[in-house]
């Protein structure tokens, strides 16, 4: 990565936003979601920022510009519209010591306005390092249809009984609450307008400690598929995520496991310095023991050879203690080409 994507604190802090037209007055808009204090440096404004200073949300410093004019900035925004006058306001703002974001010329920021998805406290931003903001702004759209409005809502009033649950819960039925939460009946309540209904049964949940979430433990096979990360499955991603402890060997590569929760548990089945896997019941008993002491637990099997009839005989002799297990399949390595070419050979005589 060239860019460090990081939110920063904005509350009280200082924005400049060097401009009087359209250009300055979007950044504004997108500056005014935030608690910052907003200056404008240009000799005149457009009827929306004068609109906003008129109306106090706003300051106005009609100049003339100086390095000063840039000192003890969060951030500072050049925003003309003109080229030339963009870069020489440019290299005041770095003489007083700023932050610089210039509109249109990446080559010039020291940071980057993001395409951003708010559900405010919960936000998303999208970034391409200014090659394809395009491409951010498609990325924008499938993410705003993936989260419904009202999401932020329920991660305010999550904030606010955080303290509450701490005090009652341990981290691990913590952990299952705030999954039930954001996976079951709390959210779809939430999202259909049933606020209160949800409110109350988060509550009841905290203070009693119970909630339908599958509060036992549960095991996963997850397969990598061919190995590469980007070929995992969604299904496969989602288990990794939920999981409390993951158990990989050899066969995986390490690269998958940073689709994992960062705070998941990661035990390596083998020998580090060469290919040898622990013995079966060795490994099994130790899926046991993590799903019984109710551990979400993802066992994350490679490309290998036999790899499929060894996760078949493992998964007998699991269930055989009494082990419910879960597997995802991952995505095919190769293709049966002959029997394609059968199959579509018949379609076609059928058709």
């Amino acid at each position: 990565m060239k860019t460090f994507p990081m939110f920063l604190q904005m509350a009280g802090r200082q924005v400049v936003i060097a401009g009087g037209g359209e250009q300055a007055a979007q950044k504004t808009r997108l500056i005014l979601k935030t608690e910052a204090k907003i200056t404008l440096l240009a000799p005149e404004l457009d009827a929306e920022l004068s609109d906003l200073v008129q109306s106090g949300r706003v300051q106005h410093d009609a100049g003339p510009i100086a390095p000063s004019s840039f000192e003890n900035t969060a951030l500072t925004f050049i925003a003309t519209g003109c080229p030339g006058a963009d870069m020489a306001l440019h290299a005041l703002a770095k003489e007083g010591g700023a932050t610089v974001n210039v509109v249109d010329q990446p080559t010039l920021c020291d940071a980057i306005t993001p395409s951003i998805v708010d559900r405010d406290p919960v936000v998303v931003a999208i970034g391409t390092e200014g090659t394809s903001p395009v491409l951010a702004r498609q990325i924008k759209t499938r993410i705003e249809e993936t989260l419904e409005p009202r999401l932020g809502e329920l991660a305010a009033l999550a904030g606010r009984l955080r303290a509450s649950a701490a005090m009652r819960l341990s981290p691990r039925k913590r952990r299952d609450l705030w999954r039930w939460v954001f996976n079951e009946t709390p959210r779809r309540l939430f999202a259909s307008g049933a606020e209160r209904q949800a409110t109350r049964m988060i509550k009841d949940a905290i203070q009693t400690g119970t909630f339908d979430a599958g509060n036992g433990g549960a095991l996963c096979f997850v397969h990598s598929g061919p190995g590469a990360k980007d070929l995992m499955t969604l299904r496969g991603v989602q288990r990794l995520q939920e999981a409390d402890v993951i158990y990989y060997d050899h066969s995986v590569d390490p690269d998958i496991l940073e689709l994992a929760r960062r705070d998941a548990e990661r035990v390596f089945f083998g020998n580090r310095s060469g290919c040898q896997i622990w013995p079966r019941d060795k490994t099994t008993q130790i899926l046991v023991s993590a799903v019984r002491r109710g551990d979400k637990v993802v066992r994350l099997v490679g490309q290998a050879a036999n790899g499929e009839n060894e996760t078949t005989e493992e998964l007998e002799l699991l269930r055989t203690m009494g082990i419910a297990t879960d597997v995802v399949p991952g995505v095919m390595q190769s293709v049966d080409r002959q029997k394609i070419s059968s199959e579509h050979e018949n379609n076609v005589n059928v058709a």
